[in-house]
Parts: C-alpha cells; structure tokens; sequence
C-alpha cells in the first residue's frame, strides 16, 4: 500500500490505462439536490454507510402534443457525466481512482475508521461506481472521483450491498447524489441484481428514501443472511431495482403518464370520476349465478355495477385482467409443485444425507471462512414454499450445483464428504433436462 499512498501523495499523472469506464447512461430532465453530513452517529463497530440526506425538485419540460405524437425525446442530462465502474484489478488508473475514493470517503464520512474504509474499497469482491470530473486537469489523479458509491454484489442471491456512498463537499448540491444512485442502478440491471440492500443511520434515511430504498424489506431473510453483518444503530432499507425502468428518466415516464391521464380525462373517457353511485341494493344480484367462476361470469357481474362501464371498462377488459390473474396463479402454483418434486427426488438419493440440513457452523467454526454462501436441501425446500425466491427450475438447478461445489471446496477429495458431492453431481447431470421442461 506504500506505493499507492506515493501515488496518491504526488498526485502524478500517469498514462491512460485499462479504466472501465463505462458508456455514457441517459438521464432525466431533471434537477436534483443532495447534502451528505460530516456528522455520523455511528461508532466504528457499528456503521459501513454513507451518511447522506437529498432533496430533489424535477424540472422537467416534457410535453405532448394535442395530436397525441411524441415528441422529440429531451436531450439527456446524464450524457455528459463521465462514470466508471472502479475495481482492484492492479491498473494504474484504478489505483488512482481507488485511492481517490478511499480519500473521499475518509473525508465524507470522518467518524468511520480509515482502516475499515480502505479495506473494503481495496476488497477485490467491491467494486466502486465513480463521477469522474471532467476537468483535463484533473484526469489520472486521486482528485478526479466527483462522488462514488463502494458496494459488493453476491450474483447468486441477486442483490448486492451498498458499503459507502459520498459526494464531495465541493461539487455537493448539484444532483450528483441522485444522480450517482441512478447510474448504480442502471449498472446493477447489468449484474443481475435485483435488490440492493444497506444499513442506514438516522441522517442517511432520508436520502435512500428519496433514491427508492423503504424500510420494509421484501427480500427473504434467508436470502441475505450469514453473507451481510447487522450494525447496531443502522436501520436496514431495501431497493428493489426493476430490469426494464431507465431510472435516469424517471421523471419523463412520470410525466408522460400524467399526460397521458390527463388527456383521457379531457377527452371524456373518463367521465364518470365525479359521479358518486349509490350502494348496491341487496337484491342486485338476484337471478345472477354469483357462485360461477367463470371468467364471462365474474365479468358480465363486474360490468352490471353501476359506474364500471362508465368509466370506460368493457367485457374484454375484465375478461382479460380475470384470465391474466388466473395463468398467472396457475403458473407459480405448478412451477411450486415441479420444484418441490425435483427436491424430493434429491432427498431420496442415498447419497444425500449431508445437504439435507444446514451445516451446523456451531460446530464446524470454519466453515463460513470457506463457504461464503452456504445452501441445503432443506433451505431450498423453505425458499420454495415461501413461493417468492425461484422464478424458474435453472435457478434451483444452480442452487444445487452450489451446494456441490461448497461441499467440495470445504471438504477436498478423499474422504465422505467429497465422494457424496461427486455422486450427487453425477446424479443431477443425469437428470438435468428435468431443470429445463
């Protein structure tokens, strides 16, 4: 590490290197503003986060035309801002940048210990998304990290936890905030990461709120737990981060479908959204089949409620929205019922007494030292029935060629253990076509 502190001491200039960058990520019309606090209340022991509070106040000038044609898309603020994605790969210019990072962090969040911060932005599992200043003056130097978010994403659970996150004080109350969070979530889509997750104080709630995070944690716990630590002080937030959402345009999509609401009401499709209805008399349903299923059925008794068909609902509408809702349910129940099945098939296999339970990290203390994400039989079987965690048959099928390899790597050849794993894979080699019917 000496010689990256002479590095970032000398602030030299090197020439350009492997950086990462990123491609320039489009953005809303918008304008946002983000403050992040020196003031931390959070012992050493307690806290990894980023202190931040934002504020933001979109200005957006998108507008449609009488004709209903789109038009031009807005220029996008985000084309200018420079990015990379920062990881410890030995390049010169991501140690620059590393160690720009680890001294914005050390100024930005000054109650958290040095040592701590740059062992997780030197942590080759991190990875730092950083603004980089446009200044030519500035390139290839510690001094050109604008702000930067330090997380570390776990591709098999499909979430990644927020470490840091700092803007510095000089470019601060300019939207970089917002922006930064924007540009992590683009990015994550890329990972496959579907959650973010991070541990909160009270000066940064404010701002993750604003960025999407909530304090309800929709995530299973099983999903997350033993691989993220819990901090006394920190309240835990949650984001969920949607695949198809250009988040750096959000306040165009919002204001497009205020638009577009808008227009329907000036229209007169909408009628009816004064028009206060009496309640249903207890005889409208007199001579109606209420006990039908029936997807013609449920919808001819929808649409006789007055004010239904008013406010522009027809039957194949409701038709549609009733048959929608049942393939759906039909789908989730049978994908349950194949998964727990192919479960079941494993259990029964001899060979697979030991991933029927969890390893008892009580009694093999190590264990976690070499398996950073430990699976069973029996934790699968939970994830199923909870009907929330595996979206297709592959993702299971991964889970169990993990549990393999973690036997494996923890037990090495010649011994029980090992021989059970060899087994067990040859067994769902033999049966892997069942994982994609």
């Amino acid at each position: 590490m000496s010689d990256v502190e002479i590095l970032s001491s000398k602030k030299r200039k090197l020439s350009p290197d492997a950086s990462h960058e990123e491609a320039d990520e489009g953005g809303p019309s918008s304008s946002s503003s983000s403050a992040f606090h020196n003031d931390i209340n959070s012992s050493p022991s307690s806290s990894t986060q980023h202190h931040a509070t934002s504020s933001s106040s979109p200005n957006n000038t998108n507008t449609t035309t009488p004709n209903n044609k789109l038009p031009p898309r807005p220029p996008n603020n985000y084309d200018n801002i420079r990015t990379a994605i920062v990881i410890n790969n030995g390049t010169r210019t991501n140690l620059i940048r590393l160690i720009g990072l680890k001294s914005l962090f050390a100024r930005q969040l000054p109650k958290m210990p040095k040592e701590y911060i740059a062992r997780l932005v030197f942590d080759r599992r991190h990875k730092s998304l950083a603004i980089l200043s446009s200044d030519p003056e500035k390139k290839d130097c510690d001094d050109e990290i604008i702000g930067g978010i330090c997380y570390r994403a776990y591709p098999e659970m499909r979430f990644a936890e927020i470490a840091f996150c700092a803007v510095s004080a000089s470019q601060q109350v300019k939207g970089y905030g917002t922006k930064l969070m924007n540009l992590l979530k683009m990015h994550a889509v890329t990972e496959g990461i579907e959650f973010f997750i991070t541990y909160a104080d009270n000066y940064a709630i404010g701002y993750f709120k604003k960025q999407g995070f909530t304090k309800a944690v929709s995530m299973p716990k099983g999903r997350y737990q033993g691989l993220i630590k819990d901090y006394d002080g920190g309240t835990i937030m949650e984001c969920y981060v949607h695949p198809t959402i250009d988040f750096t345009r959000v306040p165009e999509m919002i204001q497009a479908q205020k638009e577009f609401i808008l227009q329907r009401i000036r229209a007169g499709t909408a009628k009816s959204d004064k028009v206060v209805y009496p309640p249903l008399p207890p005889d409208f349903y007199a001579g109606q089949d209420v006990k039908s299923r029936a997807e013609k059925g449920a919808a001819e008794r929808s649409l006789a409620i007055p004010g239904v068909s008013e406010a522009g609902w027809t039957m194949a509408d409701l038709m549609a929205s009733t048959r929608d809702a049942k393939d759906s349910d039909k789908k989730k129940h049978q994908l349950k019922s194949d998964l727990l099945a192919l479960v079941s098939k494993v259990q029964d296999q001899q060979y697979s007494w030991c991933f029927r339970d969890p390893v008892d990290t009580n009694e093999v203390k190590d264990y976690l030292d070499v398996v950073g994400d430990p699976i069973d039989l029996k934790t699968m079987e939970k994830r199923i029935r909870r009907g929330d965690w595996y979206k297709t048959k592959h993702m299971l099928f991964s889970d169990m060629m993990k549990m393999v390899n973690n036997c494996k790597l923890y037990n090495g050849e010649g011994n029980t253990y090992y021989d059970c794993a060899v087994s067990l894979e040859k067994y769902l080699a033999s049966i892997s076509p069942m994982f994609t019917e």
